[in-house]
């Protein structure tokens, strides 16, 4: 395996938007909210999420395979060297699309090997959706999701670091939540999309 992406991808004014800030929100409350102690972030980034995860007093360990990153752990995610449940968490975020699908299906197993009690996935949603926010008085900010209508299907293009995404051609999101589930061997107990960035999708599985 090889990275696909330079340390510059990152830069802050072309890479962090918005809407990817409250995707890394979604990310911290949905690993705080485990209450677990040991957690392994998969494909780090330069490393926003263990550095704010730090501030409210979670360690978070990074697995890459990129040494420019500075991981925690430098490999491959199709043979981690870990033993069985080294990690309570084990989160995943943006990075299994980078992986042909088969290889993210080992990807997965691996994570569910080694995950004790929790595995928190996102993955990028190909089907568009335009997010209405309003404020009504005595709720406070409500989100609707308006759906784009795709009249054809979406074709399944590789673009130099997508292989695949949830709702393009041959990857619908029924599929996709049934072959993770049997790869990780965990229950599927949520998932949803990020009511202000749809284009991430978030996956909770759990250790039954």
């Amino acid at each position: 395996m090889k990275k696909q992406v330079d340390v510059s991808h990152y830069k802050f004014a072309d890479y962090m938007s918005k809407r990817r800030w409250t995707s890394v929100w979604h990310q911290l409350d949905e690993t705080m909210r485990t209450e677990c102690h040991r957690v392994l972030e998969i494909g780090p980034g330069l490393g926003l999420l263990k550095a704010v995860a730090g501030l409210y007093g979670l360690h978070v360990e990074t697995f890459d395979i990129d040494p420019d990153l500075n991981p925690d752990h430098l490999g491959s995610v199709l043979e981690m060297p870990f033993d069985d449940g080294a990690y309570d968490v084990v989160c995943a975020f943006q990075m299994l699309e980078h992986l042909e699908y088969s290889d993210s299906l080992t990807a997965v197993s691996e994570f569910g090997r080694i995950a004790g009690r929790f595995l928190i996935v996102s993955l990028p949603e190909a089907r568009k959706f335009y997010p209405i926010h309003l404020t009504i008085p005595r709720i406070g900010l409500v989100t609707l999701r308006l759906p784009f209508p795709h009249l054809r299907p979406i074709p399944n293009d590789f673009d130099g670091q997508h292989h695949w995404e949830v709702g393009r051609s041959g990857y619908p999101l029924k599929r996709i939540l049934k072959e993770f589930a049997d790869a990780c061997g965990m229950t599927l107990s949520r998932q949803y999309l990020v009511p202000e960035n749809p284009r991430h999708r978030f996956l909770i599985f759990e250790r039954s």
